[in-house]
């Protein structure tokens, strides 16, 4: 496969992939062409062509089908740059093919059980309302990305991982380097900070081993490294991407979210009035923003026959999320925010084993971020054109990088 970016030019057949999104909750313009096409295509990506599945009951089938294979190293795999075909050295959660995935992902689903979840609401809920204090104090304006959103996530999940309370600081400068800057980094200064949060977390590890804590990391000391089951080094990483994971999307959703109901003040003025609609506005504000519309990626391992086409063994399938999740034979005026719709079938969060580990997580973090912001600060603003809000695409997530807002002082109604 060769890896020259002209060698597999943009054709009518192939478009170019993957495509910028230029606000954040609408769709890249070029998506249109795609949902109007067929249902699986050709696209063309830097190295060579793979394919894009662009309705849902395909999607959904795919992502439930043991051919596809998430392990990146095969040769077929679908990059979108050079640096994604680099040998790196060690595999995440998401990388893995059963049974190993299998193993480990059941190592970590006690800390994200239904059960356990609802028992951190008080946490998260503190944690909310310990930020808009603090914006509130600085204000009446404020970075929601900077000052609120990519906190809410990483504070839960030092709480998940036993990340000690004088080290929070610490972690929480690390995590914003290597999540929320990285497109700012070049190669050497990237990886800098990936070896810095890597010493930090072996540290942490380290003492887990020797006093675990209540949190995940001292359970898998405990009950994993001490049995063997699982090397010091594979818990570093699963610690590593289970913050990335949880902050970066997380953190997408609230300020990507945020935009979209400030674009549809009838669909906020519904949940201001009938605050029971939340449950519901969370689902639609996961379909429509769709914000790891990039990352769900696999290759074939074996012939696949699907919508009249043949996947060949080692050709590359993108699942685009936001694609198929604007699809309108499954949802009704795709493109509109409507916070009565049920669209709990969406597929934000993927299908079949690879289905987000941390989703109820992520739906209580969300549900008390927004319900708590839009209830403290109701005439919260943007103080920039939604044209002009900055954004990145760093490793497949759609994120704001900056979002400027206001409101008016002395509205604090808790």
């Amino acid at each position: 496969m060769t890896t020259d970016a002209t060698a597999i030019p943009e054709t009518a057949d192939a478009p170019a992939f993957p495509m910028a999104r230029t606000c954040p909750h609408l769709l890249p313009d070029g998506y249109a062409e795609l949902r109007d096409g067929p249902v699986l295509r050709k696209v063309a990506l830097f190295d060579g062509p793979a394919w894009i599945v662009t309705r849902h009951a395909e999607a959904r089938a795919l992502l439930g089908d043991n051919r596809l294979s998430a392990e990146k190293q095969h040769k077929g795999f679908p990059a979108y740059t050079p640096p994604e075909r680099m040998p790196r050295p060690f595999k995440t959660l998401a990388e893995m093919d059963p049974p190993e995935h299998t193993v480990h992902r059941r190592m970590l689903i006690p800390a994200f059980a239904v059960r356990r979840i609802q028992e951190m609401r008080p946490f998260i809920q503190e944690t909310v309302n310990g930020l808009i204090d603090a914006m509130e104090k600085g204000g009446p304006s404020a970075d929601l990305v900077k000052d609120f959103a990519v906190h809410v996530p990483s504070m839960v999940i030092c709480d998940v991982l036993d990340i000690p309370y004088e080290d929070r600081e610490i972690f929480q400068r690390l995590s914003y380097r290597i999540t929320q800057e990285r497109t700012t980094l070049d190669d050497q200064q990237l990886k800098q900070a990936l070896g810095e949060i890597f010493g930090y977390l072996g540290k942490v590890v380290e003492q887990q081993i020797k006093e675990p804590g209540p949190g995940l990391m001292g359970v898998l000391a405990t009950e994993r490294v001490a049995k063997g089951e699982l090397e010091p080094r594979d818990m570093i990483t699963l610690a590593l991407v289970l913050l990335v994971a949880a902050q970066e999307t997380t953190a997408s959703t609230i300020a990507n979210g945020t935009v979209c109901l400030l674009e549809n003040p009838e669909q906020l003025a519904k949940l201001q009035a009938d605050p029971d609609l939340w449950n519901n506005a969370i689902e639609e504000i996961l379909r429509i923003t769709s914000v790891s519309d990039l990352n769900t990626r696999r290759v074939a391992a074996a012939d696949i026959e699907i919508a009249g086409e043949v996947i060949r063994a080692g050709e590359g399938v993108i699942i685009p999320n936001g694609l198929v999740n604007r699809d309108a034979t499954v949802f009704d005026d795709p493109d509109v925010l409507d916070v009565t719709r049920s669209a709990k079938h969406h597929l934000a969060f993927g299908h079949g084993v690879h289905n987000c580990i941390g989703q109820s997580l992520a739906r209580v973090e969300l549900e008390i971020a927004f319900k708590t912001l839009f209830t403290r600060l109701p005439s919260l603003r943007l103080t920039a054109d939604v044209a002009d809000l900055p954004m990145s695409d760093s490793a497949g997530v759609q994120a704001l990088t900056s979002l400027p807002i206001a409101w008016d002082p002395k509205e604090d109604v808790l």
